[in-house]
């Protein structure tokens, strides 16, 4: 699942097809993205995956496989963007 949405950020901001991105893509060599370009793509996945990646774990970003990696090791450890954690009780019941 977070390959495909990734996919489509990548696609979205690179204007490519998202057929040519696969887990071995590299922005910058097989994309041509720039550093800006990789910018715009980690401020799509932290808005799509409500996740904040910090500014020294971004600059390891260079392929797609880094991306999702970033992104599942952000999920499991079940925080948004605010730093609270996750909460699967019914609405209202959880402490924040």
């Amino acid at each position: 699942m977070e390959f495909e949405k990734l996919q489509e950020i990548i696609a979205d901001v690179l204007n490519v097809d998202p057929n040519e991105v696969t887990m071995e893509t590299t922005f910058a060599d097989d994309l041509g993205a720039d550093s800006l370009d990789v910018f715009q793509i980690v401020m799509g996945i932290e808005e799509e995956f409500d996740i904040q990646i910090e500014a020294e774990e971004a600059e390891h970003i260079v392929s797609v496989e880094d991306a999702v990696e970033a992104i599942k090791k952000k999920l499991a450890k079940g925080l948004f963007t605010t730093g609270q954690p996750l909460c699967y009780r019914p609405q209202n019941t959880c402490k924040r």
